[in-house]
């Protein structure tokens, strides 16, 4: 099962890499990272997302909590939160593709971000499940590059 972590840690050099090399020490696969400054400059969120049955999970959370640069950690996934992904992707269009295109943007309330008379840039943003849809529609059409955050996320309430 995925789970949603966060973790709010100092901002400093080497963090991400320290935390990051935790995971794969131990053979656990991020399924997504994302990680920015919050609103205290001197402090960073990172949203990761893993695979691993409750042991697993427990296991990590505990690494992360010792980790002396962490703050706070927090599984989400049975948690009511809300979550976000942010996805760029670049397709060739054609005169007679053109129109087909921007009313599946539109559908998908995306936005067209770039445009040439060969190819357009499209920011999708929602959920995990949305960007998938979104991506396998737009297969049809010759998808040229894709770039996607990764899922953030925070808690309700």
């Amino acid at each position: 099962m995925q789970h949603i972590i966060t973790a709010l840690v100092e901002n400093r050099f080497g963090v991400l890499a320290n935390i990051s090399s935790l995971f794969s020490a131990r053979g656990f696969n991020i399924d997504s990272l994302a990680v920015g400054e919050t609103h205290d400059p001197s402090i960073s969120r990172m949203t990761i997302v893993v695979t691993g049955d409750d042991r697993i999970i427990q296991q990590v959370m505990k690494q992360l909590n010792k980790m002396i640069d962490t703050i706070r950690v927090s599984d989400l996934t049975e948690e009511a939160h809300v979550e976000r992904e942010l996805m760029l992707i670049k397709m060739g269009h054609t005169p007679k593709t053109r129109a087909e295109i921007v009313q599946l943007v539109e559908i998908f309330k995306g936005r067209i971000i770039d445009f040439n008379p060969r190819d357009l840039s499209v920011e999708i943003v929602g959920s995990s499940d949305k960007i998938l849809a979104f991506m396998d529609i737009m297969r049809s059409f010759g998808i040229k590059e894709v770039a996607r955050t990764g899922r953030v996320a925070l808690p309700r309430g």
